[in-house]
């Protein structure tokens, strides 16, 4: 009896973490006879913790780090080695793709880090942490200030706030969003970076005076974002990463005197992380392309590059004393950890929190393939295949769009895609226009045609894989959570080829017109920075929201949804059950009453994709 894995879906009586579960048309029993994969389970796949977002301490011999488990909190650890220590406890489990890191105090006694929208400082030594006051992206001006991101008027506004005395004070309003901000050398000036309401694709860079508030507008191209900004060692220079070359190349400008930047790179790829060497005379950064990010090393003075360790994917590289480097890493093969890269370029880990389960077990690594979409625009996509899939004994597929948009499957741990091929399943991550790391032109290729020109991807991936003579055409799904349920929907409702046996959505948009108007801010402006306002593009809207056609789809749903979702309403699950009830349509639907955008607790994320298993085998499997 394998005690590993229990197969049932079905949470006990009264359970905490389900919420609503119910389904339309024919129960689906589930397959008695179908027994666990070999080599994977769930709970090592849950188990596995995620360390992210290092921060090197001022004196170069500890990193603080956020670590998600249970919790999601702050962690240090010698760089020489050791074990970790916890700083905080009980921080709420928090989505890595949009949580903010732990900031040391110049004098390295504190760190400052973000709470349930509240800014605290607590001692890096251990202790009871201090709630400074609302705000968010905490950064040190000096040992007793910090520079704060507050929200007024749906606007984030830079202001400085003395610990002591915690009254935030607005140092910098450019008329749009602050996002992040970097303390100079000297500790006189910030520069700091502003997303545009009246440019949604623009975000520019500004420096600011501490003490007098004199602001100046260093870099603004309308149009065009940038990222990653850094102080050079004598606070003359500014680097950072501008997409208007076409991708998010390197550039250098002077701090003071008003001159035009000049590009460093040309390598038709994406840098961000970066950090000056000591002496200034060259750059650390991550360089993605093709969702492969390298550490790499860039030389002031001539923009030549050296790669000091291939993706995978690299991620929050920090320069250490010895001109070695930290950084967080991770691969198709390898689960998130800390690793130092010495100068001689030799790699050690310095923090695995890995299951040996996990460890043990096998990993297939993927393909990249690029692929003819509808309209002959290429697309790009990871394939994996599952071991003993042949010409003889076709397997059934998943194919699975990532969320965003404006995002990328990369060379990155996948403990879900792995649990799943381990059961025979292939798996295919696809990265449909709108996805980065492929340049500019492609990651806005899906501007003003949401649901349309991107669907046109997702089939096209299923038309790739029919043509593959071990995937049985018969056997595939489509799956995604965030975007990618969004696109799982429009490729079984919009698709008059009925190509897809079921569906997956999670957590997904069905009417992006009730969506504008259901979900927070952040989600409301990315939307408008790719489709236009509603107002201006309601033939648009229309197109891109598939509860419309509902009366379309002539295939299996499984729907799931956290009720404290507020990027996604948990409306638009609604809606979209209850279209599904008046056509009379085939569908599972549960929701997750502790869970946000993100089912990251323990006990739903076990519930989601059992149930998940479930519902593909039933569908799927021979």
């Amino acid at each position: 009896m394998d005690l590993g894995n229990d197969m049932a879906d079905t949470a006990p009586p009264g359970a905490w973490w389900v919420g609503t579960d119910e389904s339309g048309g024919i129960p689906n029993p589930g397959r008695p006879d179908i027994k666990p994969p070999p080599n994977w389970r769930l709970e090592a796949v849950v188990a596995t913790e995620r360390p992210r977002q290092c921060e090197l301490s001022p004196d170069g011999t500890t990193l603080a780090f956020m670590l998600d488990r249970d919790t999601s909190d702050v962690w240090t650890i010698a760089v020489a080695g050791g074990q970790p220590q916890p700083v905080t406890s009980g921080r709420p489990r928090a989505a890595y793709w949009e949580d903010g890191n732990a900031k040391w105090s110049p004098d390295g006694s504190r760190l400052a880090y973000t709470q349930g929208g509240k800014v605290c400082v607590v001692a890096a030594a251990g202790g009871v942490a201090t709630e400074v006051c609302s705000g968010s992206g905490p950064v040190w001006v000096d040992d007793e200030r910090l520079l704060v991101g507050i929200d007024r008027e749906e606007r984030t506004v830079l202001c400085t706030v003395d610990i002591a005395d915690a009254w935030p004070q607005p140092l910098a309003n450019a008329g749009a969003d602050y996002v992040t901000s970097v303390v100079s050398p000297d500790r006189r000036q910030v520069a700091y970076t502003v997303f545009h309401h009246d440019d949604l694709n623009c975000v520019s860079l500004h420096v600011a005076d501490i003490g007098s508030a004199a602001t100046r507008s260093l870099v603004h191209n309308p149009g065009f974002a940038l990222r990653s900004p850094t102080w050079s060692p004598d606070g003359t220079q500014l680097a950072f990463a501008s997409e208007w070359p076409g991708w998010y190349e390197i550039f250098v400008v002077n701090a003071s005197d008003g001159s035009a930047p000049r590009q460093l790179t040309t390598a038709g790829a994406d840098f961000a992380d970066l950090a000056f060497s000591a002496d200034g005379a060259s750059l650390l950064a991550t360089r993605s392309r093709h969702g492969v990010t390298d550490l790499v090393v860039v030389d002031l003075e001539s923009g030549s590059l050296s790669v000091l360790a291939e993706g995978g994917t690299w991620s929050s590289p920090r320069w250490l004393p010895d001109g070695s480097v930290a950084a967080v890493f991770e691969s198709f093969t390898t689960a998130p950890r800390l690793r130092v890269i010495g100068i001689d370029g030799a790699v050690r880990d310095l923090f695995v929190p890995t299951p040996v389960q996990v460890l043990a077990a096998p990993h297939i690594v993927p393909e990249h393939v690029t692929y003819a979409s509808l309209d002959g625009v290429k697309v790009h996509g990871w394939l994996y295949r599952p071991s003993g899939a042949t010409p003889g004994a076709p397997c059934p597929a998943v194919v699975y769009p990532h969320g965003g948009p404006t995002s990328v499957t990369g060379d990155e741990w996948d403990g879900v895609a792995q649990y799943f091929l381990d059961k025979g399943y292939a798996w295919f991550a696809i990265n449909f226009r709108g996805s980065t790391t492929y340049g500019l032109e492609f990651e806005r290729a899906n501007h003003g045609v949401w649901g349309v020109a991107d669907t046109h991807d997702c089939l096209a991936a299923y038309d790739y894989l029919a043509a593959l003579d071990w995937i049985d055409p018969t056997r595939v799904a489509i799956f995604g959570a965030s975007y990618g349920s969004y696109m799982a929907l429009h490729s079984v409702v919009d698709d008059p080829g009925n190509r897809y046996r079921c569906a997956i959505a999670k957590y997904g948009d069905c009417d992006i017109l009730t969506s504008w108007a259901q979900g927070d801010l952040v989600g409301r402006l990315d939307l408008e920075r790719m489709m236009g306002h509603p107002r201006v593009a309601r033939a648009e809207y229309a197109a891109g929201s598939p509860v419309h056609r509902i009366e379309h789809l002539d295939v299996p749903l499984l729907i799931a949804h956290g009720e404290l979702d507020t990027r996604v309403h948990p409306n638009q699950s609604k809606e979209l059950v209850e279209a599904l009830r008046r056509e009379g349509k085939q569908f599972e639907y549960v929701t997750y009453p502790t869970e946000g955008h993100g089912l990251l607790r323990p006990e739903p994320f076990l519930h989601f994709h059992r149930r998940m298993e479930r519902f593909l085998d039933w569908y799927l499997m021979p």
